[in-house]
């Protein structure tokens, strides 16, 4: 194994599909001890915590909106009461929205505001003061190219994951000083669940603007969360690494 996380606790928000799951999963292959947040989809976080027990690995799943602050510390209470202190927390959960201008409201922005932005900042505030106390911790935020780049038909989206790369960057050199590294992952087209919502053209249209010409895998942006995760990345704070297959690169 590439990275050995015997006796680390993980939190991995919507963890029960995706690239939470892919996440969660190799976490969990690595030796951590893994918590699996999920909102609506029971059933799934059920059946992944199953098939990690099946093959020896140690996790459970806990229900909670983490757009509402008093549930996202509760989550990382009953993480904490079942597995013990938490050394990692994934910032995983979000939705997407594709609407122009003139088709998206204040509903909509709010709604996602309050899970891809607030979501981030309460799950991580309820792990800060134990990781700082500990002298341990690490934080990675899932955000997305369209954070770096204009988005005319998800601008709320856009505007939120923006959002998470510069609180990742803040947060990042606030708590360095106390070995809590602070970081993020900016993927692009990935294969999961939201490509369901592009048809054939739509999907053929991005993978001929990607250099390398295909669509991500949910397992590759693991792989880049178990490295920032781990002690190999050690000196690196407060930074998103993109995976767009060349698609979007920063300065």
């Amino acid at each position: 194994m590439p990275y050995d996380f015997s006796n680390k606790v993980a939190v991995v928000t919507g963890g029960s599909r995706g690239i939470g799951l892919a996440v969660a999963q190799q976490l969990v292959a690595y030796g951590a001890k893994v918590c699996i947040n999920y909102n609506v989809s029971q059933e799934r976080a059920d059946q992944a915590v199953n098939q990690i027990r099946e093959a020896g690995g140690e996790a459970i799943a806990v229900q909670a909106d983490v757009s509402e602050q008093r549930q996202a510390r509760e989550l990382i209470q009953q993480a904490e009461q079942q597995l013990g202190p938490v050394d990692f927390l994934v910032n995983n959960a979000g939705i997407f929205d594709v609407a122009a201008h003139d088709e998206f409201d204040e509903q909509m922005w709010h709604r996602t505001m309050k899970i891809n932005v607030d979501g981030v900042f309460y799950c991580s505030w309820a792990v800060k003061d134990g990781m700082v106390a500990r002298g341990y911790g690490r934080i990675v935020n899932i955000a997305s190219i369209a954070g770096l780049e204009a988005k005319p038909y998800a601008i709320a989206y856009a505007t939120s994951k923006a959002a998470v790369v510069g609180f990742t960057r803040s947060l990042g050199q606030a708590l360095a000083a106390d070995n809590v590294r602070v970081n993020a992952v900016a993927p692009g087209l990935i294969d999961t669940e939201i490509l369901d919502g592009f048809d054939q053209t739509q999907k053929d249209h991005l993978i001929n603007i990607t250099p390398s010409k295909r669509i991500g895998q949910a397992g590759e942006v693991a792989n880049m969360v178990s490295f920032l995760l781990s002690d190999e990345s050690d000196f690196t704070v407060g930074q998103t690494m993109v995976l767009s297959g060349g698609r979007v690169n920063l300065p």
